[in-house]
């Protein structure tokens, strides 16, 4: 049994930035943070349409948290989604009869945002902000003014390293998987 197909749609709005952000990392945008972190884990904290089509006989469950699942179809020889009534798992999802597909609608996210992924977009963003000086892709900076040189260099993927080098990743683990 497996997801093979997965469909979100975007939420009207993200949650609000935590406060105590630096100027420079107020000044970022919240929405591509929101999306960083969201592409990250496996939960959402503002509600969004979701279709998920699963396939397989045995346990299913959403593979993003929180879901409200408001129908599921089976695919039929006829060559048409029909409604069909699936038993519980113990563990919360559905048990899968047969190999399907299966269409699960409905929207998932909600809730209050954690302290933890408060405080990882937090650390994100000041990563970010501090990060943005120079040109981008630049790796290397050499500033002088007289006597005094600075020299500086930054891995040229430091902001696809973002959310490890940030420290928001290690906060972020238990939220990886629904």
């Amino acid at each position: 049994m497996a997801t093979i197909k997965q469909t979100e749609g975007a939420p009207a709005a993200y949650p609000a930035s935590p406060s105590g952000l630096s100027t420079a990392a107020a000044a970022l945008d919240a929405d591509m943070l929101w999306q960083r972190i969201e592409a990250y884990i496996a939960w959402r904290f503002t509600s969004r349409s979701i279709e998920w089509i699963a396939e397989g006989c045995g346990e299913w469950i959403p593979p993003l948290a929180p879901a409200t699942i408001a129908t599921v179809e089976v695919w039929q020889a006829t060559n048409a989604w029909t409604t069909a009534t699936l038993d519980p798992s113990p563990t919360g999802g559905y048990m899968l009869p047969g190999d399907g597909p299966y269409r699960f609608t409905g929207t998932v996210g909600g809730g209050t945002v954690p302290a933890a992924v408060n405080e990882a977009f937090r650390r994100l963003a000041e990563y970010m902000a501090a990060s943005k000086r120079g040109s981008p892709g630049t790796t290397r900076e050499k500033v002088v003014a007289g006597s005094v040189m600075v020299d500086k260099s930054r891995s040229a993927s430091w902001a696809a390293e973002a959310m490890s080098n940030s420290g928001a990743g290690d906060l972020l683990r238990n939220f990886r998987r629904a």
